[in-house]
């Protein structure tokens, strides 16, 4: 969303007019984490669970409208970035080109059989991985031992229509802290989440962070809680609870970082997305060296056991 025209808000486009800012994304960015000895994994959504329609539902009529401010904007010659990134699509056609740069890059994915988040948090309780790395607070209710925010990002970001700019860094939180410091289980803070809004559900009218923290230390239960609450939503709250504590997630998959196709790679991203040859090439080089790094780190503490 973020890798366009700060002033038309188009995206990336090759000479064909296909959307290139995924790609430009995937490559570049993580050939900076994998030069700082990060080994990443990605995880892509599945199916979303049945009650998340009218949240998807929500989300499609907010990028129509932002579409329609969009075109408005651009004919104006008025500024359009908000709008479109707020319009932005993620197309079948984008996907599976990530996936096809990320094989070429050596790098692994997983295809969820829901919510990718949801994956991430499963590998990262196993031990599989660190950490999950993602923007969106719920997979601290999936139960994800950490999550990194913000990890490529650094500086100031403008809040939401104002004049207000925060900074931003990387930013890790610990579930085992989080729960300490409240007070709570894991069941209870996705109770706090279900009251204050998840990706599907709002939150209840008038409760914020500290009722809704007040609520559920008072009634401990979600069926204590529900009794407390005017629940009028279509949604069974005891639906998103089990959803958010019991997901479902596959272990059908193999981690293995590859050295990358270097021939591939350039053949994708230059012949036929018309990247910059020479910046692709030098991009290219580091991530050989990141693989050859972390292979002799590998083997160093393989020999050491």
């Amino acid at each position: 969303t973020i890798i366009r025209d700060r002033m038309t808000g188009e995206p990336l486009r090759d000479s064909k007019g296909r959307v290139t800012s995924h790609l430009s994304g995937i490559f570049y960015r993580t050939t900076n984490w994998m030069e700082f000895g990060i080994r990443p994994v990605f995880c892509f959504d599945g199916p979303p669970p049945a009650f998340k329609k009218k949240t998807i539902q929500e989300r499609e009529a907010v990028k129509k409208q932002a579409e329609i401010k969009y075109k408005e904007a651009k004919e104006k010659g008025e500024p359009a970035y908000k709008y479109a990134q707020l319009a932005t699509r993620m197309t079948d056609e984008m996907i599976e080109d990530s996936k096809k740069l990320l094989d070429y890059m050596g790098v692994p994915w997983i295809e969820a059989p829901s919510e990718g988040e949801i994956q991430c948090s499963y590998l990262c309780k196993k031990g599989i991985v660190w950490a999950t790395v993602s923007q969106d607070m719920d997979c601290l209710l999936d139960g994800s031992p950490r999550l990194v925010r913000n990890l490529s990002t650094s500086g100031k970001r403008k809040l939401p229509n104002k004049e207000v700019y925060v900074d931003v860094k990387p930013e890790l939180i610990e579930i085992k802290e989080v729960l300490s410091t409240l007070g709570i289980t894991q069941e209870q803070l996705v109770m706090i989440g279900i009251l204050t809004g998840t990706d599907y559900n709002p939150g209840i009218a008038g409760v914020g962070a500290k009722t809704a923290l007040k609520l559920v230390k008072e009634n401990q239960t979600l069926d204590r809680l529900l009794k407390k609450i005017d629940w009028n939503l279509d949604v069974s709250a005891q639906e998103i609870y089990e959803f958010f504590l019991h997901p479902p997630v596959t272990d059908e998959y193999k981690l293995e970082w590859k050295e990358p196709s270097v021939d591939k790679i350039i053949k994708f991203m230059v012949e036929e997305h018309d990247f910059s040859r020479e910046r692709v090439a030098k991009v290219v080089e580091k991530l050989q060296e990141s693989f050859t790094k972390s292979k002799q780190s590998t083997l160093k503490g393989w020999l050491g056991k």
